[in-house]
């Protein structure tokens, strides 16, 4: 079938559902558990996580946690097993995010996987212990093969192991902040953990509605989204306005299950690539259809660089 038939296909499949409720669906998905941070304490993790977890629940936002288990190593390790246990029990569940959060644009392929493998070890046991199992893989930096082969052969694996990826169509930047308002929290500097906070929030307020206008110039409606967050000191402070911003843009949180059902997420993603691109990009690509990228809002100036500098610390 050629590639403008079968774009043309893809477009009539997802824009049967435009008068569909779930169109307005998100499901959060939170990377690098238990906690993405500049500190290395497990008591900071706690807060974080107790946090977290606790404005979720008030919101009645469900979500998913993608865990790296090498983060789990260490002295502490019964305790940061016990973070992610706090997570099953709130309701929310728990993915694969890999071991060591390795890349697979750089890894040989049967390294990577090995490596996968290895990310579920404690996972899988607590999953079983609520009745339930790992199917969800989350792919660090979003890269899902260079080459064609690479991707089939992961993917293969994936499959055989009860696996399905986990797209990303929305996403804030929350990385880009962590890390800078860790600092300022870490050296009780108030006043510029606001300032950060404050940035990263209107930044979120902006970023979200263009998303939900880019899926719907791309689709002609707005498809359930899968918002990419992380397990941040910011994110577990700054739930309330998280919620709020939701609230207006007319997002309901839902699983990341029932996110998946949209009829969107049936659309063939062909890309392969050294890139790690969100959905959305990848949809684009197979629909042969410019994104919006001329009105997306700007990130905040020097924020990338601090987050670079205080990354590259000891």
């Amino acid at each position: 079938m050629r590639v403008s038939t079968l774009a043309a296909v893809a477009l009539a499949l997802l824009t049967a559902g435009a008068g569909a409720a779930r169109a307005e669906d998100v499901a959060l998905t939170f990377d690098d558990l238990p906690q993405i941070s500049l500190s290395h304490a497990t008591a900071y993790a706690e807060v974080t996580t107790r946090e977290l977890l606790a404005g979720l629940k008030r919101h009645r936002l469900p979500a998913i946690g993608f865990v790296n288990e090498s983060k789990l190593e260490g002295p502490d390790k019964p305790r940061r097993i016990a973070l992610l246990t706090a997570w099953l029990d709130a309701g929310m569940d728990l993915g694969n995010h890999s071991y060591s959060h390795g890349s697979l644009s750089t890894t040989p392929v049967a390294d990577y996987i090995a490596d996968v493998a290895r990310g579920e070890t404690v996972t899988r046991a607590l999953l079983a212990a609520h009745g339930r199992s790992p199917h969800w893989y989350r792919p660090p930096y979003l890269e899902t093969g260079p080459t064609a082969e690479v991707r089939q052969t992961f993917e293969a694996w994936l499959a055989a192991h009860g696996y399905r990826t986990a797209p990303v169509t929305m996403e804030n930047s929350d990385w880009m902040f962590a890390l800078v308002y860790d600092n300022a929290v870490l050296h009780h500097d108030k006043a510029q953990a606001a300032r950060v906070q404050a940035s990263y929030l209107a930044f979120t307020a902006a970023i979200v509605p263009w998303y939900r206008q880019a899926g719907l110039e791309l689709l002609g409606r707005r498809p359930a989204f899968v918002f990419l967050l992380h397990a941040s000191r910011l994110n577990a402070d700054s739930i309330e306005q998280l919620a709020a911003i939701l609230t207006a843009n007319d997002l309901h949180a839902v699983t990341l299950d029932r996110a998946m059902t949209d009829p969107a997420y049936s659309l063939v993603d062909t890309y392969a690539g050294p890139d790690g691109l969100e959905w959305l990009t990848r949809w684009s690509l197979v629909l042969n259809k410019e994104l919006p990228w001329a009105t997306l809002p700007p990130e905040p100036p020097g924020m990338e660089a601090e987050d670079a500098r205080l990354d590259a610390m000891p």
